[in-house]
């Protein structure tokens, strides 16, 4: 047995000086592993936003964790809360986790003997009595019972299976920020839609209410018609412009209709009616007068005109996708230690105790006892050429996740920049769109009175009452985009994450650490 080992050992220097000094210093280096130890690679990240001199943007703050509360709107709340529960996607993601768990435990098992089985048998034999030596046999028939236990185990000597750990523990990590990640789109997603829905109901209340006053006018231009002030044509096109305004209604409907399908979806539900839920009215006369017994809130959202940003850098931590794409950088740098192992041979230990006896009244006796165990290698030295062309497809993957890693800052970057902008400009927007709707108002207040008194004509009229319209529909649009760039900015942000990490299943502690 001790010869044995020993002449194991000197294989095993031979394998190191055959696959090259270099070997050496770095299996050493690295805790008696071959293959490189993985380092977080670098990425681009601009020293600050491209907005920081506003003073509405706070980069020294941190990001809020619950960002939607800023809102304050219960309806969103509540939203947020029954989504993050019940959203089907999310439920999705952590069963991923259950399994990227199941699976580091498997390649845990890598590390022990990977064969090891018990195994019995019972013979019945018969000699042959035309041999020579079958005369001096007492009974040509003989009973053989056999017990025992195999065990085979390959030593992690150059470190494969300790890097399998490694790799399975990383995609376990990145499976973890996968479901933060995939909570962080569903807030966004829940807290958009809800904005889009109010916006849509806005849009809507400013057509009822145009439509109103364009009845009204229809029935002053007939009236003036029937005493000879004016001719059938002013008529048709006071009702030509009403009937747009009355048009346009069914396609905002359709919109509003499609957010709120869009909500039930995010909240693991059927399609549902849910303005009761919302407190959309369920008439035009609600909707026009504002009145609506179980109302709970029908603003657009609107929030502080500051925003929390913190600083670009503050992204590689607080986003989860960037965390996932590290950690399967990690994962492929592990990969390539397993492929480059192969250019060594594997070391096993060979192991069977058991017993073997004529009788079974003795097959556990002393004198039964059978046994054997030592040292073997196996080494795939004619595949060479494979093994290489694995280690550089290994390579070549562990690179391609690099650059997909450092897109993915660039493009974490981007978003937050978008939304910044969108956040910024969109309040400029409103205020002076706000204005323009307040002259829209007066000016169609002084020109139907001004019609009424024939001081003007109904071209003049229609075009103000037109511009109204328009002005509204945009002035709800801005302001649903000031909401919209917030969202979209806390989204970009990565904020939210943590609401998900009392109800996600924990990961196990890493298995691969001790070793």
């Amino acid at each position: 047995m001790v010869r044995a080992l020993i002449r194991c050992a000197c294989w095993t220097v031979f394998a190191l000086s055959a696959s090259g000094c270099a070997v050496l210093p770095p299996y050493f280096r690295n805790g008696f592993k071959v293959g490189p130890n993985f380092e977080t690679p670098p990425a681009t990240v601009a020293e600050s936003w491209i907005d920081a001199d506003d003073k509405r943007i706070h980069p020294n703050a941190e990001v809020p964790d619950t960002w939607w509360t800023a809102f304050q709107d219960p309806v969103l709340d509540q939203l947020i809360a029954d989504a993050s529960r019940q959203n089907l996607t999310l439920r999705e993601a952590g069963f991923r986790i259950l399994q990227a768990r199941a699976e580091l435990a498997l390649t845990v098992g890598g590390l022990f003997p990977q064969a090891q089985f018990a195994q019995g048998s019972y013979q019945r034999s018969k000699t042959s009595s035309a041999t020579a030596s079958s005369q001096f046999l007492r009974t040509k028939y003989f009973s053989q019972w056999n017990q025992g236990f195999t065990l085979a185990w390959e030593l992690d000597f150059w470190g494969r299976f300790r890097r399998a750990v490694e790799s399975s523990s990383a995609v376990l990590d990145a499976s973890v920020h996968d479901y933060d990640d995939v909570l962080v789109t569903l807030l966004g997603d829940v807290a958009s839609n809800y904005a889009q829905v109010r916006v849509a109901q806005q849009r809507i209340r400013y057509a009822r209410i145009n439509a109103s006053l364009q009845r009204d006018t229809v029935g002053i231009v007939e009236n003036r018609e029937k005493v000879g002030l004016a001719k059938q044509l002013d008529v048709d096109q006071a009702k030509s412009v009403l009937f747009q305004t009355e048009a346009a209604i069914p396609e905002l409907e359709i919109g509003l209709r499609q957010a709120t399908n869009r909500l039930c979806t995010l909240l693991g539900k059927a399609p549902e009616d849910l303005r009761a839920r919302l407190g959309i009215p369920n008439t035009p006369e609600e909707a026009t007068a504002g009145m609506l017994a179980n109302l709970v809130h029908r603003e657009i959202p609107s929030a502080d005109a500051n925003i929390l940003v913190g600083i670009p850098a503050d992204l590689l931590r607080r986003r989860p996708d960037v965390r996932r794409a590290e950690r399967l950088v990690a994962a492929q740098s592990a990969q390539i230690g397993i492929a480059k192992a192969e250019y060594l041979p594997h070391i096993l230990i060979n192991g069977t105790l058991g017993g073997s006896a004529a009788d079974f009244t003795t097959l556990f006796k002393a004198p039964a006892f059978t046994g054997n165990v030592g040292p073997a290698f196996t080494w795939n030295i004619f595949n060479y050429g494979r093994i290489h062309s694995n280690v550089r497809l290994q390579r070549s993957r562990f690179q391609g996740l690099i650059t997909r890693y450092q897109g993915t800052v660039l493009t974490a970057q981007q978003e937050v920049e978008n939304g910044l902008v969108t956040f910024l400009k969109s309040q400029q927007r409103a205020k002076l769109q706000g204005q323009s709707v307040d002259h829209a108002q007066r000016s169609a207040s002084i020109v139907l009175a001004q019609y009424e008194a024939g001081t003007v004509s109904i071209s003049q009229l229609i075009l103000i009452l037109q511009n109204l319209v328009l002005q509204q529909d945009t002035l709800a649009r801005a302001k649903g985009d000031i909401a919209l760039g917030l969202i979209q900015t806390y989204r970009a942000l990565g904020g939210g994450w943590e609401i998900g990490e009392a109800q996600r299943p924990p990961p196990r502690p890493h298995f691969g650490r001790p070793f």
